[in-house]
């Protein structure tokens, strides 16, 4: 059975978080677990995540910050990319499980990429998703 995981968006988000260093801690603890080769992301959290960092951090990532995050982190882990059966597969999703669209995409692309645990504290933890589990990696931080 694969340890591999997909990283939420809050999961990269907290990991800049400078007022929880617990939580921090941990997300750059699962950031630097991900980059080992355990953990994957998708083109919709690159996407959010730059969003987040250029426009709503407490001291917003310039863009020489972001090219270098995107370079050093979002790139490497970035490998769901868009395209319509990705597309069928999260309408799938949110149909049977009535999540929100894009929370739909982010557990289609776990799916997709062979994940058997979705880090990320918008969806209910414990919850099994035909062999995706949803973990709140700060539930207990």
């Amino acid at each position: 059975m694969s340890d591999r995981y997909f990283l939420d968006t809050n999961v990269l988000v907290y990991s800049f978080d400078e007022t929880d260093v617990s939580k921090r801690d941990r997300a750059r603890a699962l950031i630097a677990g991900a980059l080992e080769g355990g953990g994957t992301i998708s083109f919709q959290v690159v996407q959010e995540f730059l969003n987040v960092a250029l426009r709503k951090f407490v001291r917003p990532m310039t863009l020489n910050q972001a090219q270098d995050y995107l370079d050093a982190v979002l790139v490497p882990l970035c490998r769901v990319h868009s395209d319509p059966d990705l597309y069928r597969d999260a309408l799938a999703t949110h149909l049977r499980w009535r999540f929100s669209f894009y929370d739909s995409l982010v557990v289609a692309a776990a799916l997709r990429s062979g994940c058997h645990t979705l880090y990320t504290e918008d969806l209910q933890h414990g919850q099994d998703l035909g062999g995706l589990v949803i973990v709140d990696p700060f539930r207990s931080v």
